[in-house]
């Protein structure tokens, strides 16, 4: 779709950094979810891979971690082993994933700054401790762009939806279009 990256400028109210390629569209064909260099420009290291751009279901995400979602998520999975056992196995293919991504150089400047074993080991969103829930966003992203057993939780247990058909927020206005842009 032209204009994807202007788009996606308007969704997150910046420039994205780092993007690499939109992993979901909505159903409207608009960028949902973007995939992030682990490593951006400036050599600094990003651990959250996925990023939710759809303003809407980011709004929905945000009411539930108002609500308390995370707490009760993270008392799900100190209850529930297999629940547990699926997560962990979550943030390992997500670590894997991004670690992949990484060139030897790039790598080997990560190892020289003391931070390879940080995107190497740590989880979704760099998260260290597998026994909680840093943000849904990126959780939900995740699930979006590769699936995931949180995701799955969230879907099961809340109604997220699009934008409707008449009031596509993403929409492009024709200015924000403009060549002179």
């Amino acid at each position: 779709m032209p204009n994807d990256l202007l788009i996606i400028e308007q969704q997150l109210g910046r420039p994205p950094r780092g993007l690499l390629n939109i992993e979901v569209r909505c159903p409207w064909g608009y960028p949902a979810v973007i995939r992030v260099a682990p490593l951006l420009d400036n050599a600094e290291p990003f651990p959250t891979l996925f990023w939710l751009t759809c303003p809407i279901v980011r709004e929905q995400l945000s009411r539930l971690e108002e609500r308390g979602v995370i707490k009760t998520l993270e008392d799900e999975i100190a209850r529930d082993p297999e629940l547990q056992r699926l997560y962990r196995e979550d943030h390992r293919r997500y670590a894997h994933e991004r670690f992949s991504l990484l060139s030897t150089h790039e790598k080997k400047l990560l190892e020289d700054r003391g931070w390879l074993e940080a995107l190497r080991d740590r989880g979704i969103a760099g998260i260290a401790d597998f026994r909680t829930v840093k943000c849904l966003h990126a959780h939900y992203a995740h699930h979006l762009a590769r699936g995931s057993v949180l995701g799955r939780w969230l879907e099961e247990r809340f109604q997220f939806a699009w934008c409707p058909k008449d009031k596509i927020r993403c929409a492009p206005s024709a200015d924000k279009l403009s060549p002179d842009r």
